[in-house]
C-alpha cells in the first residue's frame, strides 16, 4: 500500500531527523491517546493546534519590554515569539534536530506570559498565594485552558520544551534546548534594537566585546551568534557556544539588563502594574459571578484564586486597562 503523506514523513525523518533529535514516529504521545493524522506528523499537529488557539492570537496585544509603546514597530510578545521559531529552527535544521518539534515548542513556550510582560509577571507572583511563572503557565494554558477547558492534548515532547524553556529543568530533547537558547539570542537583540528605536539606547553604547566579537547591527549579531551555536554544537549532546562567543553574549546580556530592563525610563511605569493587576484580581475574587462562565467552572474545580488568577494573566495589555477603567474609574455623565 501507497504510504499517506504522515508516514512518508516520518520515513523521511530517518535521514532528515539525526539519532540526537527526536523523530515523530518516536514520539512518547499524548496525555489523551487520539488516531494519527494521514497528513501531518505528531508535531505539525502540535505547531497547528498551537497556531489556531486564542493565547497565540492574543499575544499580539502583551508587552514585550515597553509598556503601551508609541509606534507601530517595537516587538510584541508574539513578534518575539515568531522571531524565536525562526531562530531555532534555523539552528535545529543545520544540527539535523526536528525541525517541527523546535517550531511547537517556540510558538508555544510564552503562551502563558501576562500583560505587562514580566512587570505582570512579578505582580502576580506577589499576588496570588501559589506563585506565578510564566513557563508554568505557559504549559497550563495548553494543557487546561485552551479548548473550553479540554487543552490542546500535545505532545509530551512539545509540553515539556514549553516548561523548561526558561530553567531547563526538566532536561527535555535537544531541540528545547535550541528554544531556550534561541529565546536568549532573540531578546537580547530585539530588545536593544528596540531601545535604540525608543531613544534609551544609541547605536555604538553596547560594551566593545559584543561590537568586536558579535557585530554592530542586530542581524550580524544574530548570524554571529547563530552560526557559532551550529559550529560548537554539532556532533554533541548539548546546545552551546563556544568560550568566546559566550562570554561575549554574557556581557550583552548583563548590558541589557542595567541599561534596559531595569532603566527608570524604560520601566518607569512598571510601578502601577502591580496596583492594577491587584485591583482586578481582588474584584473577581470578591465577585467570581462575573467571571466568565470557563473561567467559574475552572473555580469550582482548581479554586477561585486559580481561576482568576488564570483570567488576569491571560488578559492582554489594552484589555487588562480596559477593565481596570470599567470598573475603577468614574465614568462621565450629562445631566439634559
Amino acid at each position: 500500500m501507497m504510504a499517506n503523506p504522515r508516514e512518508e514523513r516520518e520515513l523521511d525523518e530517518l535521514t532528515l531527523v539525526c539519532e540526537r533529535g527526536v523523530r515523530a514516529a518516536d514520539s512518547a504521545g499524548r496525555p489523551r491517546p487520539e488516531p494519527e493524522c494521514g497528513l501531518r506528523t505528531c508535531f505539525q499537529r502540535d505547531v497547528d493546534r498551537i497556531t489556531h488557539c486564542k493565547a497565540f492570537r492574543r499575544l499580539k496585544h502583551k508587552t514585550q519590554v515597553f509598556l503601551q509603546p508609541e509606534g507601530d514597530h517595537y516587538r510584541t510578545r508574539l513578534t518575539h515569539t515568531l522571531e524565536v521559531a525562526r531562530v531555532a529552527r534555523t539552528i535545529s535544521r543545520a544540527l539535523r534536530l526536528n525541525e517541527d518539534l523546535t517550531e511547537a515548542i517556540a510558538l508555544g513556550h510564552d503562551l502563558g506570559h501576562t500583560p505587562f510582560g514580566h512587570a505582570g509577571e512579578r505582580a502576580l507572583n506577589e499576588i496570588y498565594s501559589g506563585g506565578f511563572r510564566h513557563y508554568e503557565q505557559s504549559l497550563r494554558v495548553v494543557d487546561r485552558l485552551e479548548k473550553d477547558g479540554r487543552g490542546l492534548n500535545l505532545c509530551e515532547e512539545t509540553r515539556t520544551g514549553i516548561l523548561n524553556h526558561t530553567t531547563g529543568t526538566p532536561r527535555g530533547s535537544l531541540e528545547a534546548d535550541v528554544v531556550r537558547l534561541s529565546d536568549k539570542i532573540a531578546y537580547i537583540n530585539h530588545d536593544l534594537d528596540d531601545a535604540e528605536r525608543a531613544g534609551i539606547l544609541s547605536p555604538g553604547d553596547e560594551p566593545a566585546i559584543v561590537r568586536e566579537r558579535l557585530g554592530g547591527r542586530n542581524s550580524r549579531r544574530i548570524n554571529s551568534i547563530v552560526s557559532d551555536v551550529i559550529e560548537t554544537s554539532r556532533g554533541q549532546d548539548v546546545i552551546l557556544m563556544s568560550a568566546p562567543i559566550a562570554e561575549a553574549v554574557q556581557v550583552f546580556t548583563d548590558f541589557m539588563y542595567s541599561e534596559v530592563y531595569k532603566n527608570p525610563v524604560a520601566k518607569g511605569e512598571e510601578s502601577k502594574v502591580h496596583d492594577i493587576l491587584l485591583g482586578i484580581w481582588r474584584h473577581y475574587v470578591q465577585r467570581p459571578e462575573a467571571l466568565p462562565e470557563d473561567y467559574r467552572r475552572i473555580a469550582e474545580e482548581d479554586g477561585l484564586e486559580r481561576a482568576v488568577t488564570d483570567y488576569v494573566s491571560g488578559m492582554t495589555d489594552k484589555y487588562v486597562i480596559d477593565v481596570y477603567m470599567d470598573l475603577f474609574v468614574p465614568r462621565s455623565w450629562q445631566v439634559r
